[in-house]
């Protein structure tokens, strides 16, 4: 299944709120939704990415325990964004003084924050070109840290603030996150595809 992308006056009018029903009425999809309010239906994830996807959740995760500073999100959860996209990053991290200045409300719907750190994985139906300008959008939210990872060429990109993109070539070394996630580094050996 390819990646379908939606772009109609009527979409183009919905409101967040509206937004939120219309992706709860189809919750078997993977929906997400530009700046210029051009919706993105995405195939589901393949096994193999689901794997890579929740060890790198899982060790997230298990950081976020110990530290107990923010709350971790997957790749399910949707954050409206200042630019009025709704994107879903594969895993996320928000700092827990943001994330409780929020409103309950908000918090049941697509928060209305950027993730303090995103991290996509390249699957196999995604466009490198594509996925890296998502990671440049999370920046131009605000993120402060962004990782792309590509596990077929045990590779990754390093996005932040007012810096180039910095790649990453193999998987045998940890891939630290710090000062934005302080001890947090992820063991990218665990992420290679089997």
């Amino acid at each position: 299944m390819d990646v379908i992308k939606l772009k109609t006056p009527v979409l183009d009018r919905l409101t967040d709120e509206e937004f939120f029903e219309f992706c709860q009425d189809h919750r078997d999809l993977r929906i997400e939704r530009d700046s210029a309010h051009q919706i993105t239906i995405m195939p589901p994830a393949s096994s193999e990415t689901g794997a890579t996807n929740s060890e790198l959740s899982r060790q997230l995760a298990n950081w976020n325990v110990e530290h107990r500073l923010g709350l971790t999100f997957d790749s399910s959860a949707g954050c409206t964004l200042s630019t009025g996209a709704m994107l879903s990053p594969d895993a996320s991290w928000i700092a827990r003084a943001r994330w409780d200045a929020l409103s309950a409300a908000d918090r049941r719907g697509f928060a209305r924050i950027c993730p303090d750190f995103v991290v996509e994985l390249l699957s196999p139906s995604d466009r490198l070109t594509d996925t890296m300008r998502k990671l440049e959008q999370w920046l131009e939210a605000g993120a402060r840290l962004g990782w792309l990872l590509v596990p077929a060429s045990e590779s990754a990109y390093i996005f932040e603030p007012g810096q180039p993109v910095r790649p990453v070539v193999g998987f045998d070394q940890l891939l630290s996150a710090e000062p934005v996630l302080p001890g947090f580094a992820l063991e990218l050996r665990r992420l290679r595809q089997q």
